[in-house]
């Protein structure tokens, strides 16, 4: 498999900005837009447990009732794909068995070897101590499916908005999310960013590597 070059990488990432200002004329390509399904579906989580649903919004009736709640930020409507990410309310038994099935079933494996690793899940986040804050654990993990979506569109040269300026109660209305294990955390505009954002000519602002790695 070839690396990716160094040089490639730091280009993109630097490339990568908030987009304030999408070309609704552009639209991401059916194949381009694949990747980074998989990407999202690839993404990393703590156990493997997979505690989201990314909910992509193309409806454009459903975009204007999302714009208002979304501090009228215009990228809901004017990206391309718009993707809200939804995490696990709570986390159960019957949740952790089902992925210790799926694990069993695509690794050829019985669940009874799997017990220990099981045990280890439903005694942590189920029944142990990070019980009481499971929505807040299983949130942060949908913000790793962030990364990994923003990371792999910049390698696509696709842009992107991460957005946290929302209102998740009225999101799930919106989404008629009530009724499901499910609620809003945040969302990610894609698309192409318009010829006149001017924040694309805007250098990036970042500390200095001293001020933010320390190694010991």
């Amino acid at each position: 498999m070839d690396k990716i070059s160094h040089d490639t990488l730091l280009k993109q990432l630097n490339w990568r900005y908030a987009v304030k200002k999408f070309d609704p004329s552009r639209k991401i390509a059916a194949k381009d837009w694949e990747l980074l399904e998989e990407s999202l579906r690839l993404a990393p989580s703590s156990y493997g447990l997979q505690p989201w649903r990314f909910v992509v919004v193309q409806s454009s009736d459903l975009r204007k009732k999302l714009t208002p709640v979304s501090w009228g930020q215009q990228q809901v409507e004017g990206s391309s794909h718009f993707v809200v990410f939804t995490h696990l309310k709570a986390l159960d038994e019957a949740y952790v068995e089902r992925y210790i099935k799926e694990i069993a079933t695509q690794r050829g494996i019985g669940v009874a070897n799997l017990k220990g690793f099981h045990d280890a899940i439903v005694g942590d986040v189920v029944k142990g101590p990070r019980a009481a804050i499971a929505a807040q654990w299983t949130a942060r993990q949908a913000y790793i499916a962030m990364g990994s979506l923003m990371t792999v569109a910049a390698l696509l040269h696709i842009d992107a908005c991460p957005m946290e300026g929302l209102d998740p109660v009225q999101y799930d209305q919106i989404l008629n999310l009530g009724k499901t294990p499910y609620a809003t955390v945040a969302a990610v505009a894609l698309g192409y960013r318009a010829a006149d954002d001017e924040l694309q000519h805007a250098k990036k602002v970042r500390f200095a590597k001293k001020d933010i790695i320390h190694t010991v």
